[in-house]
């Protein structure tokens, strides 16, 4: 089993990464494997509703091929869960997360249907729970299981690696991965009854 993480932030290790790093190290160590792929700065495409990728129903690709659209498209075809993690941008996520989804599950949504997803949202502040709303609306039109934490995904923080330092956020993140290797040995058939061990909460506020 197999988990894609994509961090659509132009910042590579930057603190969207730091956040689905945290993911990453805990689904291995639930024995699951991973990919994480930075889109760094490079830029993508948003769609123009041409429909050239349904002209060809065997292909499911873009017609725009200059950038990574097609490159995680065809990751997802062997992918057997999804985390999508984006910094917020004025109150929602950044243009590159809403291009690149939008166009993989309109070119190739067979590869991501059924399959489980989750997404992890990192600010400076506030606007992270409309941005965590936002890209979830995309996944619930496209039969997709939405993993679930104790607490929405989020994390905090503005320079590099700030992120760590939030630690009920990163706590939220190990939760999920937590959640999400049970339900994918679930859906495969190599889970035990047992739900997974949660760790003690530890709560984290804005004034400390």
């Amino acid at each position: 089993m197999k988990v894609l993480l994509v961090s659509a932030s132009p910042r590579r290790g930057g603190n969207t990464f730091t956040a689905l790093n945290e993911v990453k190290k805990t689904l291995e160590s639930d024995g699951i494997d991973t990919e994480l792929v930075e889109l760094g700065a490079k830029p993508v495409r948003g769609c123009i509703a041409c429909g050239g990728c349904r002209r060809d129903p065997d292909k499911h690709r873009c017609v725009f091929d200059d950038d990574i659209c097609n490159t995680i498209s065809e990751k997802a075809e062997t992918a057997d869960a999804f985390v999508f993690g984006t910094p917020v941008y004025y109150g929602v996520p950044n243009a590159t997360a809403m291009a690149l989804i939008q166009r993989l599950l309109y070119s190739n949504g067979g590869a991501f249907q059924y399959k489980p997803v989750a997404n992890v949202c990192v600010c400076r502040r506030g606007g992270a729970d409309v941005a965590y709303q936002t890209m979830n609306m995309m996944f619930e039109m496209c039969n997709m299981p939405i993993v679930t934490s104790q607490y929405w995904n989020i994390a905090y923080g503005r320079e590099k690696g700030e992120a760590a330092s939030d630690t009920e956020g990163m706590q939220t993140m190990r939760t999920l991965a937590h959640n999400m290797s049970w339900m994918l040995k679930k859906i495969h058939g190599l889970a035990t009854t047992d739900l997974p061990e949660k760790e003690p909460w530890s709560p984290m506020n804005f004034i400390r």
